[in-house]
């Protein structure tokens, strides 16, 4: 039996507030327990997938959500299930004959065969298309629980309120339908992933952490991850009934989070700093993608999110490439010193760290980014818009935001 909580902090967990979450304290004094340190990228996807192949990011040719389809500049791919080549735990039980159970596991949807039964993940649409296997599951989910929630969407909207309350309703409902499964079916593996922790550490880390720059003592949602950990807690002593002494259990996360203390506007480094050009600069920030490159005078460019993809644009690799494949390595090399100087607001050193893809992984597979980039340590993220003209920023590119993810989860 395997209970993935997406995000869950070791330091929350084990060192704050282990004695308010009694089953998980049991099982931690009856077990073993500590940090998981977790891939690079410390990312949702393809982090799952990872620790349920044994396979890296390399190998699986998997960098993040949106990876790069081919060397062209516009053709990205998300990475669903249709991404991992790879077999994962549940193809190698099937193969021998063995049922699993899996629900809202991360990359996963859509839904491929299982001897058993599966649930897809938080990419699935909505629930009117196909996001289980067997098809005829998703009707059986709606008659128990009745609108089954894959995701929170608009975790990032800022609306406090709203966000928390679909939080618990989409727990409540994955743990029901978790239940109801487990009482009816034979399974020989079980494993679910909860989204709910990463999207309360993402909407409400800075009402929580007094070292976060937007936290205000006394505000009303600040035990709100604490008692969401509760809720949790309670819901996972409900499957352990399912569970007798011969049952291995484990509960595990992806990453951990940590607060976000700004943004590094990575596209607007490389234009000040003469990589990327732009042939018309936008009035207002925009995504890279709907901005007009100059592709013959440009030497790189980022990506955003938790953490910075930077790619090279490389003569005979890219179709307008400016860098000679001989020039690759110096230019690479000057880039990556660079990035780590970027100060932050006050111009303080943030300890930013840059890695190479061969340096991380035995095998590099698919398009991998030249550069590996995170900002502060992952205190800051990327931001990929061009057009704002500044380089530290408080503002989201994605919507409000209090937390990054963190290296170690559990």
């Amino acid at each position: 039996m395997v209970i993935g909580l997406d995000c869950a902090a070791p330091e929350l967990l084990f060192d704050r507030w282990l004695d308010d979450l009694p089953n998980l304290k049991s099982l931690c004094r009856n077990g073993l327990y500590g940090p998981l340190r977790s891939c690079d990228p410390p990312i949702t996807v393809p982090a799952w997938s990872v620790m349920m192949s044994s396979k890296s990011p390399g190998s699986l040719g998997v960098y993040g959500f949106r990876n790069r389809a081919d060397y062209s500049y516009d053709r990205y791919a998300i990475a669903n299930s249709l991404a991992i080549k790879e077999d994962r735990v549940w193809d190698i039980l099937s193969r021998n004959g063995k049922r699993s159970i899996v629900i809202g596991v991360p990359g996963t949807y859509p839904p491929q065969p299982v001897n058993g039964f599966l649930i897809g993940d938080f990419l699935t649409p909505d629930t009117s298309c196909n996001y289980t296997y067997p098809p005829e599951l998703k009707d059986e989910i709606a008659r128990v629980v009745g609108e089954y929630i894959v995701d929170v969407r608009d975790f990032r909207s800022g609306n406090k309120t709203k966000i928390l309350a679909d939080i618990y309703e989409m727990t409540r409902k994955r743990f029901q339908v978790a239940r109801h499964l487990l009482a009816k079916e034979e399974w020989d593996f079980f494993m679910m992933v909860e989204m709910g922790v990463d999207r309360i550490h993402h909407a409400f880390w800075d009402d929580m952490d007094p070292a976060h720059r937007l936290f205000k003592p006394g505000n009303p949602f600040e035990n709100a991850i604490h008692d969401y950990y509760e809720e949790v807690d309670r819901e996972i002593g409900t499957l352990l009934a399912f569970a007798d002494d011969t049952t291995a259990v484990l509960v595990v996360s992806d990453h951990g989070a940590k607060r976000m203390d700004g943004g590094i506007c990575v596209n607007e480094w490389l234009i000040t700093n003469g990589y990327l050009s732009l042939a018309e600069t936008p009035t207002s920030p925009l995504p890279l993608s709907k901005a007009k490159v100059d592709w013959t005078r440009t030497r790189a460019w980022g990506e955003g999110g938790y953490y910075a993809r930077v790619f090279l644009n490389v003569a005979g690799r890219e179709p307008k490439g400016t860098i000679a494949p001989d020039d690759y390595e110096k230019v690479r090399e000057e880039l990556a010193a660079g990035l780590k100087t970027i100060p932050g607001e006050n111009g303080q050193e943030i300890g930013t760290k840059v890695f190479r893809p061969e340096e991380l992984y035995k095998q590099v597979r698919g398009v991998p980014p030249d550069l590996i980039v995170y900002f502060g340590d992952l205190y800051w993220r990327s931001v990929g818009t061009v057009g704002g003209g500044e380089i530290q920023t408080f503002k989201n590119d994605t919507g409000p935001d209090g937390a990054n993810h963190a290296e170690n989860g559990i």
